[in-house]
């Protein structure tokens, strides 16, 4: 009897425990994305014993990109300045996932959208005269771009501790479209042969591969670039390290 009445005060605390180590929820952390400096962050949560729904947010700030400058050595086209291009973005993903197995563990498809805003500079090459030597100056057109897809992922997670679990993105991807709109404000009005001279760049422009453009040197001293297009990204080799509760 009185091991009866024991395990009956103890109940609440096994059961407890039960809730802390195979629970609903996990929040994990992205781990390769902080190696490329993003950094990102999901919840997740069950909604039926095969079934889940998360969001994740990924933030990465402004800075050049990496290896652009060997990028612009290699293409030889001066056009842009590649080395001082700079991209920051951030991005809102809500996610389903199906566990064929087990709740919140192994095998899984995900399905996804994804609502992504990039921060760019992107350096454009004009000069004052078409007298070969004449000095190359560039108009930074500062501005974000927006896209909207949806995808398919595939991978698994999986316990390493009580309450840890690792999630590994396998592979998957996602298609939708974007579009753009970035300002130039130059420090000083451009002569009427600068003004041609970036105009002429812009126009050099109009397509790069499935996306559209239309620039235009508004003033002596603004410009403006619109730009719509199809947007294509990938998901995969990813891990996430989370606390299940």
């Amino acid at each position: 009897m009185k091991k009866f009445f024991f395990l009956l005060i103890l109940s609440p605390v096994f059961l407890n425990a039960q809730k802390i180590l195979g629970g609903n929820n996990v929040i994990k952390a992205n781990l390769t994305s902080i190696v490329l400096g993003n950094y990102q962050i999901t919840y997740e949560r069950a909604i039926a014993k095969k079934l889940s729904l998360s969001i994740s947010y990924r933030y990465m700030p402004k800075k050049t990109v990496p290896l652009s400058g060997i990028v612009e050595k290699q293409l030889k086209n001066d056009d842009i300045k590649l080395g001082d291009f700079k991209m920051g973005n951030n991005a809102i993903t809500p996610e389903f996932r199906i566990y064929p197995v087990k709740k919140l563990k192994g095998f899984y498809l995900a399905l996804y959208g994804r609502f992504a805003n990039f921060d760019v500079d992107v350096p454009m090459k004009y000069v004052a005269s078409s007298m070969p030597g004449s000095p190359v100056e560039y108009a930074t057109f500062s501005g974000s771009i927006k896209s909207v897809s949806g995808g398919v992922m595939i991978g698994t997670q999986f316990r390493i501790f009580k309450k840890m679990v690792l999630d590994f993105w396998i592979i998957g991807a996602h298609y939708g479209s974007s579009n753009g709109d970035l300002n130039a404000l130059m420090n000083r009005n451009l002569t009427p042969m600068e003004q041609q001279s970036l105009q002429n760049t812009l126009d050099d422009y109009k397509e790069l591969g499935p996306f559209r453009f239309e620039s235009k040197v508004t003033s002596a001293n603004t410009a403006n670039i619109k730009s719509v297009g199809p947007w294509v990204g990938v998901r995969g080799a990813g891990l996430s390290l989370g606390i299940r509760f």
